[in-house]
This record gives C-alpha cells, structure tokens and sequence, in this order.
C-alpha cells in the first residue's frame, strides 16, 4: 500500500513540474527585413557571410517580439530550383539582371524561441503570396531535423541531392 502511495505522490508531483510553453507571444511577433546578423549563430550555413547573404536581391528576415529576433530566415530569389549554395548563387545573380525571379528560396532557417519556426515560415508564405511569388522552395542540409521540420510545417520534399534536399510549401 505504500510503494502505490508513493508512486501516486511522485506522479503527482512530475504533474505539477510539468511546465506549459507559452506560445502568446507568436501572435505579437513581426516578420522584418534584417540588415545584419551574426552569422556564426546559424546552425545550416555559417560559411555564407553577410555580404554574401545581401548582395543579389538576397535578403534577411527576422522574427521579432519585444525587440528581441527569435527567429531567422535568409532567402534568395530565382527563377528555378537551385540543388546547391553554389547553383544558389549563379541562379539568384541571374534572377537580378534578367529580372525574372519568381520563386522564392529558404535557404537557412533557424530560431531562438519554441514556435519561431513554424512562425517565421508562415510569415515567409504570406510575403510570397503578398510580392507575387509562385513557390517557396528550400534548399536544405540533409539531416533528419531539417527533414522533420519541413514535413512536419506541411512542405512536399522535391528531392535529394549530393549534399541538400529540397522542399516546397504551398503558396495560396
């Protein structure tokens, strides 16, 4: 009777340890244009420079909420699905001199917050419908996390390449 009284105690406490996330502040959150950020921070790519991330129409969003970034996402323009950071790079230089851009690549994404995210993606599709863009497409590492996380926020997987993958959301 008293080792079933204990574990009735112990579960009852690991109930109340138990802590809630709280997800409120998603709704106040801002999707904005960074000019800089610290790129040793990013888990996908921080080889790439902030001058590499900004020249070419590439630009950086991030997820604010109380004057805190709790979410980054970098993003490239281009006119067809890049299968590497260096086709990346050729198509979104070709996209700004032919001015034909019209797919939106997620090329790193990370977040400071639980629930960033799937924020700062959500944001990223209403501002590829809101400019006109067709599809929003990523050009991902191939790990499991990067899998789940894309399959799991509702993007169809294009392919696998040598050292990416790609997935595409849908734009309404």
């Amino acid at each position: 009777m008293i080792i079933l009284y204990q574990k009735i105690l112990n579960y009852l406490k690991s109930i109340l340890k138990f802590r809630f996330v709280d997800f409120s502040w998603i709704k106040k959150s801002k999707f904005i244009e960074l000019s800089s950020i610290d790129v040793s921070e990013d888990p996908v790519r921080p080889e790439l420079d902030i001058n590499w991330r900004t020249s070419h129409n590439r630009k950086i969003y991030g997820l604010e909420y109380n004057n805190q970034i709790e979410g980054i996402m970098c993003l490239a323009f281009t006119k067809d699905v890049p299968h590497s950071v260096k086709e990346l790079d050729l198509m979104s230089r070709l996209a700004v001199y032919e001015q034909n851009a019209d797919t939106i690549i997620a090329y790193t994404v990370w977040s400071r917050k639980k629930g960033a995210g799937r924020k700062i993606m959500e944001e990223a599709l209403k501002y590829g419908e809101e400019m006109g863009y067709k599809r929003i497409v990523t050009l991902s590492p191939l790990t499991p996390m990067a899998t789940h996380y894309h399959i799991r926020n509702g993007a169809k997987l294009l392919g696998h390449n040598p050292t990416t993958q790609n997935f595409e959301y849908k734009i309404q």
